[in-house]
C-alpha cells in the first residue's frame, strides 16, 4: 500500500501567541478509515516508507517554507495540535511566547521519548533562556541526533501519545 497523495500534508497549528498557521510536511501516513468511517490509529496508517521519512526527519523539510513565510523559526518549541491550546495550563501556554521551531530544546533533550510534562518544562525553559548561542547548539545537536535517529517515537506508540491536558504544572 502506498501513502497516497497529495505528497504534502498540511494542517493548522498554533504559532506565535497561539495564532494559527498552516504547517507543511511530507505525508507519512495513509488516510485509511475503518468500516464506520473513523480514521485508523497511527500504528495502522504509518507505513514503512513513512517510518523512514520520520526516522530521518525528511518529513520535516517542507517546514523550511514555513520559516521563509515567517510562521516558524529554525529553533523554538515544536508546533503542536490546535486542540491542545485549551488543554494547557498558563505555564504550559507560555511556549507560544516565541515562534514555533523546526527543532527545539525539547527535541534534543528527548524528542518523543519524554513525557508531555517534561517537554513543556523544556519548552518554557527555552522561552526564558533562548539566545543565538543556545539556538546554534540546538541546531548542531539536532543534526547529530537526526543522523543517529535518536528518540524518534514514544514507547509503544507509532508517533506520540495524545496530550490530554494533565495539568500538573
Amino acid at each position: 500500500m502506498k501513502i497516497g497523495s497529495p505528497i504534502f500534508f498540511k494542517q493548522q497549528r498554533p504559532g506565535l501567541n497561539g495564532k494559527p498557521f498552516c504547517i507543511y510536511k511530507f505525508r507519512t501516513m495513509t488516510t485509511e478509515k475503518d468500516k464506520k468511517g473513523n480514521i485508523l490509529p497511527d500504528e495502522k496508517r504509518l507505513l514503512p516508507f513513512g517510518k523512514f521519512l520520520r526516522a530521518t526527519s525528511i518529513d520535516e523539510l517542507p517546514e523550511l517554507f514555513n520559516v521563509l513565510m515567517g510562521h516558524m523559526s529554525m529553533v523554538g518549541p515544536r508546533p503542536l495540535l490546535m486542540q491542545y491550546l485549551e488543554r494547557y495550563t498558563p505555564t504550559q501556554a507560555r511556549r507560544h511566547e516565541v515562534k514555533p521551531g523546526v527543532t527545539g530544546w525539547a527535541q534534543i533533550k528527548g524528542r518523543n521519548s519524554i513525557s508531555w510534562e517534561e517537554k513543556f518544562d523544556l519548552d518554557v525553559w527555552y522561552v526564558d533562556n533562548h539566545d543565538f548561542k543556545l539556538d546554534l547548539k540546538i541546531l548542531l545537536l539536532t543534526c547529530w541526533y537526526v543522523l543517529c535517529r535518536r528518540d524518534i517515537n514514544a514507547d509503544n506508540c507509532a508517533t506520540m501519545h495524545e496530550f490530554n491536558g494533565e495539568k500538573t504544572i
